[in-house]
C-alpha cells in the first residue's frame, strides 16, 4: 500500500476536515503538491459521476493513486436541487452566502423543508476504482444559525438534532455528517488493505 494519497481537491476546508476524520498513517497530499493547478472538470449529472471523473482525471494525468469526493445538498421540495450544482447554485462564483440566500428564497413558502447531504468518495488505487457513500438526512432551517463550518452548514439541521452544522463543533459534526460517514467507510477500507 502506498504511503501517500493525492486528495483531488483545492478546497482547504475539506482537506482540514478530512485530516481530522482519517485515522491512518497515509499522508494526504494536495493537488497543489503534485503541480495540479488547473480546474478539474465536473461535468457529470450525478454526485458519484463527478467524484469518479475527478479521481480519474488525476490518475490519468499524473499516474498517482488518488481519491476525490463530491458532495451535494438535495432538497426534496426543489426536485433534489441543488444536487451536482451545490457549490455553484447561485452562479459560478461558488458564493456560499448567495447559495444559502437562494435556497432560503426558494423555500420561503414551502412547508416541506426536508433535505439531505450526500458525499461520494471515489478512490483509484493502483488503477482500481472503489467508491464510498455517506448520507445524512435533515431539513433546511428558516434562517442561518451558527458561524462554524462552511457552505450550507448554517441552514442545514441534521435529523434528531436541534443545532445546525454551523452551530456544532468539528468533532460533533464529523461524527454524524455525510462526509464523516463516507470517510469512515473509506478509512476502514484503507485499514484493511495495509
Amino acid at each position: 500500500m502506498e504511503k501517500q494519497l493525492v486528495f483531488a481537491t483545492s478546497n482547504e476546508h475539506k482537506v482540514r476536515e478530512v485530516n481530522q476524520i482519517l485515522k491512518t498513517d497515509i499522508t494526504l497530499i494536495s493537488l497543489k503538491a503534485i503541480g495540479c493547478l488547473e480546474d478539474i472538470p465536473e461535468t457529470k449529472d450525478t454526485i458519484a459521476g463527478n467524484a469518479i471523473q475527478k479521481a480519474q482525471y488525476v490518475y490519468d494525468k499524473y499516474n498517482r493513486s488518488c481519491f476525490a469526493e463530491d458532495t451535494g445538498l438535495e432538497i426534496a421540495a426543489l426536485g433534489n436541487e441543488p444536487g451536482v450544482r451545490t457549490a455553484r447554485y447561485a452562479g459560478p462564483a461558488k458564493d456560499a452566502e448567495a447559495n444559502m440566500a437562494l435556497v432560503l428564497e426558494k423555500l420561503k413558502h414551502q412547508e416541506d423543508r426536508s433535505a439531505r447531504f450526500k458525499t461520494v468518495i471515489a478512490l483509484i488505487l493502483q488503477g482500481e476504482l472503489y467508491t464510498f457513500e455517506g448520507i445524512v438526512n435533515g431539513h433546511i432551517a428558516h434562517e442561518k444559525k451558527g458561524a462554524k463550518g462552511f457552505g450550507y452548514d448554517p441552514i442545514f439541521i441534521p435529523e434528531n438534532q436541534e443545532l445546525s452544522f454551523a452551530e456544532m463543533g468539528d468533532e460533533a459534526k464529523n461524527a454524524i455528517s455525510h462526509r464523516g460517514r463516507a470517510f469512515k467507510k473509506f478509512n476502514l477500507y484503507l485499514d484493511n488493505i495495509k
